[in-house]
């Protein structure tokens, strides 16, 4: 048996029961080192522990196909929800590719995503149609993510914006603040949240051109409003539409 399991945005009581098991049930914990961390530590003793750095993807994949192709019990642990952004896509990939699908028995354990933490703490940002966006272009080329920016941008979707700003691409966060600014107004509130739920967290909601993206680092979700989207007491809220058709 093979899960990709969510871990949420770190703090344990954000864990889910179902998550919580299917560590304890396993054999094998494997993970990207900094997520093996946000495991509670009972959970890992007396289990076999794959742990690899950045960059290390593909191989800890392999090595937890492996290990659930002998008959361990593996769970492939990931920050946030496994199934956006994280692991559960890569898993079934090497499974496929090793001819293992309907072999190895998997499954995906759904957790809180990081722009659901987000969310939550910035008030009620995505109450209506929103596009998540990463702007890592390991994977995907810069030009496609500049596409699907402004295709976002123009549609009035919220947008959620990932891995932000890192130190070699420290400039694409301001490029995609360009984009969405060609389509929304400078005062459009924008939720930057730093390590949700987690030590060291930091959120505060600004204006669109007062973004200082110097603060802004791999560990923050941006969250930007769309033309509805305004701030409430300090925090953000997309209305989904019913002060127009109701007496609020």
């Amino acid at each position: 048996m093979l899960k990709a399991v969510s871990l949420g945005p770190g703090d344990e009581s954000l864990l889910t029961p179902a998550a919580r098991a299917a560590i304890a049930e396993a054999d094998v914990v494997a993970g990207y080192k900094a997520y093996i961390e946000l495991v509670p530590e009972e959970l890992l003793q007396g289990k076999t522990v794959v742990s690899t750095g950045m960059m290390g993807e593909v191989d800890r994949a392999r090595q937890a196909v492996e290990h659930a192709r002998a008959g361990r019990k593996t769970v492939m642990v990931c920050s946030g929800d496994a199934g956006i952004y994280a692991m559960a896509g890569l898993l079934m990939e090497v499974l496929e590719s090793e001819g293992l699908i309907g072999t190895v028995p998997f499954e995906v354990v759904p957790g809180v995503a990081a722009f659901n933490a987000a969310a939550a703490l910035l008030g009620a940002p995505l109450m209506h149609d929103f596009a998540s966006i990463s702007l890592s272009d390991l994977l995907t080329p810069w030009e496609r993510i500049q596409q699907r920016l402004q295709a976002a941008a123009s549609a009035d979707f919220v947008i959620a914006i990932y891995n932000p700003r890192s130190k070699k691409r420290s400039g694409h966060l301001q490029e995609a603040l360009e984009i969405i600014g060609q389509f929304r107004r400078p005062g459009t509130p924008v939720g930057i949240v730093r390590k949700a739920y987690r030590p060291g967290q930091r959120v505060e909601a600004v204006r669109l051109d007062a973004v200082d993206v110097e603060q802004v680092d791999m560990q923050t979700v941006l969250i930007v409003g769309n033309s509805a989207t305004r701030l409430v007491g300090g925090r953000m809220l997309t209305p989904r539409g019913y002060h127009s058709k109701y007496a609020l």
